[in-house]
């Protein structure tokens, strides 16, 4: 059984992301490196507790491929936390995590996300909901703090004493929302606070980032940084991997950055894996943004990405990147 505690260290993992970490995304990252933890996008844990048939196939996952598995859910009604959790352990997910980060206006308003850090026993019991239902891991994503960082360790500490196993914290608070730079420092401080692992996210944007900013993290957490640019997990991996070792002496060749006709069969694999979740027609619609992101830095990929947004068929898509 997966486990927090025992999962090898340094923990990378991918940042849950709306409409970003589906099935195709996730096993993407997973064949570019399967060490990374992976989390599927948010859902709502009363989709699942009514048995809403969209947010159940989001549910669908490869066991060989994407272990450990962990799904994250937001709410707030503990009720429904108890009865998605159930739901999630029988179709065997490795974990749960709860969303109480997210300060996407929609969210907030519903007392789901990042409101949840004002309302410290609500989140509590929402911990304890979860807990009481599996065996499986709980965890939880939470932010600094609502518009102070001073309350992130006494929060945090009551999501533990309520049985989450780990702690995701992105280095800003609600009110910051994604602007500014993220401040790890409290997240180091909340480290030696708790007793159970913690794992840093925002504003990593490349290996060296990672380097730099784990310290006395147990893991780091990658989000937007790889959009665009999914083999920097790879080069993640093996930087922390090498970070504290004598020698530090990396395979250069395998972690040169790939040219972009090395990166081609990479992305009609993201596309193929896109079709058969989704079908042609939405699984490329899906895809045009991604296309857009990996389509950079070389002469002609203006014109390059102007067909690409355009993209209905995959064939189309082997046609244009046949170069």
């Amino acid at each position: 059984m997966f486990s927090w505690s025992s999962i090898q260290r340094p923990i990378v993992a991918l940042a849950p992301m709306a409409g970003v970490t589906d099935a195709s995304y996730r096993q993407l990252i997973k064949r570019i490196a399967p060490e990374v933890v992976v989390f599927t996008e948010f859902l709502s844990t009363d989709a699942i507790h009514f048995g809403a048939k969209r947010t159940l196939e989001m549910l669908n996952f490869d066991p060989a491929i994407e272990r450990p598995f962990i799904v994250q859910v937001f709410g707030h009604d503990p009720d429904h936390f108890l009865s998605a959790a159930k739901v999630i352990e029988e179709l065997g997910a490795d974990g749960i995590d709860i969303n109480m980060g997210c300060p996407a206006a929609k969210v907030v308003s519903s007392c789901h996300g990042s409101a949840l850090i004002r309302e410290p026993d609500l989140a509590a019991r929402l911990v304890e909901a979860t807990v009481k239902a599996v065996k499986i891991p709980v965890s939880v994503k939470t932010r600094l703090g609502w518009d102070s960082k001073e309350t992130l360790i006494p929060f945090c500490k009551r999501l533990v004493d309520a049985g989450a196993t780990a702690l995701s914290i992105h280095g800003r608070r609600f009110c910051d929302k994604f602007t500014g730079k993220a401040d790890w420092e409290p997240i180091y401080a909340l480290k030696e606070a708790v007793s159970v692992p913690v794992i840093g996210n925002g504003d990593i944007a490349s290996a060296a980032d990672a380097v730099e900013m784990i310290k006395n993290l147990d893991g780091v957490m990658v989000g937007r940084g790889t959009f665009g640019n999914p083999w920097m997990m790879r080069e993640v991996v093996e930087a922390l991997r090498n970070k504290n070792q004598e020698s530090r002496i990396m395979n250069h060749e395998q972690l040169r950055p790939l040219t972009f006709e090395q990166k081609i069969p990479w992305i009609l694999d993201h596309c193929e894996l896109a079709v058969r979740f989704k079908g042609e027609r939405k699984g490329m619609l899906e895809m045009r943004r991604h296309l857009s992101s990996y389509v950079k830095g070389f002469d002609g990929a203006k014109e390059m990405r102007e067909r690409l947004v355009r993209v209905e068929k995959l064939d189309e898509v082997r046609e244009i990147l046949s170069i």
